[in-house]
C-alpha cells in the first residue's frame, strides 16, 4: 500500500512540475509571439486601440495613427505607394514591412520602452508606441519611384546603400500599392483590397527591390570578374575574347552583342579592363565554364551575399539571390554572364557595388536608423555590421578602375559627365518575352563617391536605359 501511494506521489509531482515547466516556458519565452500570432482572435481586436507610434525619415512621417473613434486607431501613411517597401502595412489581418519588423515598439510593448516609461508602467498606465526612424533618404526615394514609374517598365526597382555603413537609402518598386488601402478597419474592404492586389499578375504587394529575383545580365560580370582578380589576374591581364565561345560539353555557342560585330571583343585576346569595359560576353563565359571554374565564381558570388536571405530589418529578409554550383561548364558559362540559372534581387546587386566602393568589405544591410521612446529620448541606435569581406582593398581598387572605364569608354558611356563615377550595364534575356530586364550598378558622386546604386527596369531595349535613373537618384542623394 505505502508503496502504491508513492508512486503515486511520485507521478503527481513529476506531473506538476511539467505543467508548471510548460506555463514558465509559454508566459516567459512564447507570450509575446503567441501574442502576436494572426491566429489569435483577441490580438486581432486589441491591435488598433493602441495609439502605435509613427515611423519617420527625415524628420517625416511615413506611418502614423489617427484616432477614429473613442477607443480606436487607424494607420494612416504619406505617399502610400512610394514608400509602401519601407513601411509595409499594418491590417486587421497581418501587417508587413517595418510595421512588421517594429511591430512590439510601436505598440509601445517593447521591453526597452517599459524601461524609458518605468513609471507608467508601474502605475499599470499602457507605454505609449516608440518612433522608429528609417534610414531612407525620402528626396531621393521620391525620385528613385517617380522615375521608375516613368521608365514605362512593366516591372522596376531601385535601391541605394551608404557603402560605409550598409543604410538604405532608397528601396523602391513598381508597381506598388496604396498601404491606406489595406489597413482599414473595415474587414470586408480589407479584404476586397486585397484580393484585387493578389489578383494582378505582377503582384504589387510583393516587393520587387528585395523580395523579387531577376536574371541579373552582365551586371554579374562584376562579381565574375571579381573571382578572376582572385585567382590572380590584373585588369591588365590579357584574357580571352573572341566573337563566340563553345563550353566544353555545350550544344551552343555563347556570342556577343551584335553590336560589337568589328569591336574590342572581336580580338583573340585583350585586357581585362577592356574586356569588362565592352562586357564581352565571350571573356566572362569562359571564366565560369573554364578558368577559374564554376566554384571560383560561386564562392566569389557567395562572399557579396548570394545564396542567403539578407535580413535588413527584424523578421524582414529578402529572397536569396544565386548562383548555381554545377559540374556542367554550358550552365556555368550562361550564369557567369548573368543568365540561365543566376538569379539576383536589385538589393543585393546594390551590395556588390557597395562592397567595392567599401575597399571589398560587405556591410549588413539596415532599415533602420534608429528607436525613439514618445518623449524623443534614443532607446536603441542601429550600429553597422559588417556581413563579409568579399575583396582585399587591392582587388576592391582595381574593380573600380574597370568599373569607371565602363562609364569613361565603354557600355555606360553615355553617363559621362554625370553624378555616376563608375558602373556596370546589363541586359538579361528573358525566355519567350518582348522584354529585357535592363540593369545598371553603379556608384557615386564623381567627387568622393559614397553611394552604391543598382536600378532594374523590364521592357524593351539595354541595361544602360536603366542607367539615367541611377544618376538621378545620385543626384537626390547629393544634395
Amino acid at each position: 500500500m505505502d508503496r502504491t501511494l508513492t508512486r503515486t506521489w511520485v507521478i503527481t509531482l513529476v506531473m506538476f512540475v511539467a505543467l508548471m515547466a510548460n506555463v514558465t516556458y509559454v508566459q516567459g519565452f512564447q507570450s509575446e509571439d503567441l501574442r502576436d500570432s494572426s491566429l489569435n482572435a483577441r490580438r486581432l481586436d486589441d491591435r488598433f486601440k493602441r495609439d502605435r507610434g509613427p515611423i519617420v525619415a527625415d524628420g517625416e512621417r511615413l506611418a502614423w495613427s489617427e484616432r477614429i473613434d473613442d477607443e480606436r486607431y487607424r494607420r494612416r501613411y504619406r505617399d502610400g505607394p512610394v514608400f509602401a517597401p519601407v513601411t509595409g502595412y499594418f491590417s486587421v489581418f497581418a501587417e508587413s514591412g517595418l510595421e512588421k519588423a517594429a511591430n512590439r515598439f510601436l505598440d509601445g510593448t517593447d521591453g526597452r520602452l517599459a524601461t524609458a516609461d518605468l513609471i507608467d508602467k508601474s502605475l499599470g498606465k499602457r507605454v505609449p508606441g516608440g518612433t522608429v526612424e528609417t534610414t531612407i533618404d525620402v528626396r531621393a526615394q521620391r525620385a528613385a519611384y517617380a522615375a521608375l514609374r516613368g521608365s514605362g517598365a512593366r516591372r522596376a526597382a531601385a535601391v541605394a546603400l551608404d557603402a560605409d555603413t550598409g543604410a538604405i537609402l532608397v528601396l523602391a518598386s513598381t508597381p506598388s500599392y496604396d498601404p491606406n488601402a489595406v489597413s482599414t478597419l473595415d474587414r470586408e474592404a480589407a479584404q476586397a483590397a486585397f484580393e484585387r492586389l493578389n489578383d494582378q499578375p505582377l503582384n504589387p504587394l510583393l516587393d520587387k527591390a528585395a523580395g523579387e529575383l531577376f536574371p541579373p545580365g552582365s551586371t554579374f560580370k562584376a562579381v565574375t570578374a571579381a573571382a578572376a582578380l582572385e585567382a590572380g589576374a590584373t585588369p591588365d591581364t590579357g584574357v580571352r575574347a573572341g566573337r563566340s565561345y563553345r563550353a566544353p560539353g555545350a550544344g551552343q555557342a555563347i556570342n556577343n552583342d551584335a553590336g560589337d560585330i568589328g569591336g574590342a571583343c572581336d580580338r583573340p585576346r585583350i585586357p581585362l579592363i577592356e574586356a569588362f569595359a565592352q562586357s564581352c560576353n565571350t571573356t566572362f563565359a569562359y571564366m565560369g565554364g573554364e578558368e577559374p571554374g564554376n566554384g571560383a565564381v560561386r564562392e566569389k558570388a557567395a562572399a557579396f551575399g548570394f545564396g542567403e536571405r539578407i535580413e535588413y530589418a527584424d523578421r524582414v529578409v529578402s529572397a536569396a539571390s544565386d548562383f548555381p554550383g554545377t559540374d556542367q561548364p554550358a550552365f556555368s558559362a550562361l550564369a557567369a554572364i548573368g543568365q540561365g540559372d543566376a538569379v539576383a534581387t536589385p538589393l543585393q546587386m546594390a551590395m556588390v557595388v557597395a562592397a567595392v566602393l567599401n575597399d571589398g568589405v560587405v556591410m549588413r544591410p539596415h532599415l533602420v536608423d534608429a528607436y525613439r521612446a514618445p518623449g524623443g529620448r534614443t532607446v536603441d541606435d542601429v550600429s553597422p555590421r559588417r556581413l563579409s569581406r568579399a575583396l582585399s582593398s587591392e582587388q576592391a581598387a582595381q574593380m573600380r578602375e574597370m568599373m569607371e572605364a565602363v562609364v569613361e569608354r565603354g557600355t555606360a558611356r553615355s553617363l559621362r559627365g554625370t553624378s555616376v563615377l563608375g558602373g556596370k550595364t546589363g541586359t538579361a534575356d528573358v525566355d519567350g518575352a518582348a522584354y529585357n530586364d535592363r540593369w545598371f550598378i553603379g556608384f557615386g558622386p564623381r567627387e568622393d563617391p559614397e553611394f552604391a546604386v543598382a536600378v532594374m527596369t523590364e521592357a524593351p531595349g539595354y541595361g544602360i536605359e536603366s542607367g539615367p535613373i541611377a544618376a538621378r537618384i545620385i543626384d537626390a542623394l547629393a544634395r
